[in-house]
């Protein structure tokens, strides 16, 4: 009866040791993650399983290297494929080696669109034309086409019949979330890439939908402030004080007086703005019309999103950036102007 008794209690032990083991082995050939995160891996011609397994885990698709090799002894894949892969951190190993050996064009790299923060459409364009082999005119042409444009305001929040403006000179500008996008598609048109950027601005604008709507403003006009601040700013620990500044003017009626924002209305670059230069009747121009400009003047990062949803809240009206990029803040128009004395470098 005891010999029976510790039979069991042995079975029982070598049982929990095997679930305990199935259980460990599970977790170890699952997932990475339950977050959608893209990673691009390279698979090099040649590379055996074992090879490709530590390049997964290098990416970070690997829960355990252990559970992966008894993975690959449990399972032979004889046609693993060498390419440039989009995967995913939700992907199982089991998946990932399944698009390796059956590679999909979806999970295949063919090119790579890196929109910058702090540019403009004609910017944005050429990274657009570069992948579709057309100019960066049509680009912009087909961005222009109220049909489209009209599609893409009932498509997503965010936009409304401001973009229609006939005032407004690029529709889409503020619009494009700045990113690297990876694109699979082998024959990508200019829809479709246009497709991957606003839908990441609907998902990174989403998360402060409150936040806008206490502010007191439309998506547009939020986009158009953040705009400004962006460009103005080099610092990102400047950003909400810089947008302070700004809010401060907004409050008091006074004009913004942002000189990106008369270069943006010239389509020039630089720091520099002459007086004639204030006198252009464009409503980009804060120098001639209070409150916000008709719409934004470039793209706009996470970072200033943010800066500007939890801005600074202080008595400053001015600021002047040197030549370095530091930014000396100003309560009243003379104390501004001693500054400038001071420190003009352009």
């Amino acid at each position: 009866m005891k010999n029976k008794k510790i039979i069991y209690i042995v079975g029982g032990i070598i049982i929990a040791c095997m679930i305990g083991i199935i259980v460990f082995y599970n977790w170890g050939i699952s997932a990475s993650s339950s977050k959608d995160e893209e990673v691009i891996v390279t698979i090099e011609q040649g590379s055996t399983a074992s090879q490709m397994l530590n390049t997964l885990e290098d990416a970070g698709l690997v829960n355990n290297k252990l559970c992966g090799q008894i993975f690959l002894k449990l399972n032979h894949y004889d046609r693993l494929q060498a390419n440039t892969y989009v995967l995913n951190k939700n992907m199982s190993l089991s998946e990932i080696f399944s698009i390796i050996e059956n590679p999909d064009f979806k999970y295949i790299l063919s090119s790579k669109l890196t929109i910058k923060e702090g540019t403009t459409i004609p910017e944005v364009a050429e990274s657009f034309a570069e992948i579709l082999n057309i100019s960066a005119d049509e680009v912009i042409k087909q961005w222009d086409d109220q049909e489209y444009l009209q599609s893409l305001t009932e498509e997503y929040w965010f936009l409304d019949e401001s973009i229609l403006d006939k005032d407004i000179l690029y529709p889409l500008e503020g619009y494009l979330y700045p990113e690297t996008y990876y694109i699979t598609e082998q024959e990508p048109d200019l829809k479709s890439m246009t497709k991957l950027a606003l839908d990441m601005m609907d998902e990174r604008l989403s998360e402060y939908k409150d936040d806008i709507e206490k502010l007191g403003w439309t998506p547009h006009q939020f986009l158009t402030f953040a705009s400004i601040v962006e460009r103005e700013s080099l610092f990102d620990e400047d950003r909400p004080k810089i947008a302070g500044v700004f809010i401060n003017r907004l409050n008091k009626d006074m004009l913004l007086q942002s000189d990106i924002t008369v270069n943006y209305a010239w389509q020039r670059t630089g720091v520099d703005v002459s007086v004639s230069h204030t006198q252009i009747d464009s409503r980009y121009n804060t120098y001639k019309y209070t409150g916000l400009p008709i719409g934004p003047i470039s793209t706009i990062s996470k970072v200033t999103i943010e800066a500007c949803i939890q801005y600074e809240h202080h008595d400053y009206y001015y600021f002047f950036a040197k030549e370095d990029g530091t930014v000396i803040y100003s309560r009243t128009y003379k104390e501004h102007q001693k500054i400038v004395e001071e420190n003009r470098w352009y």
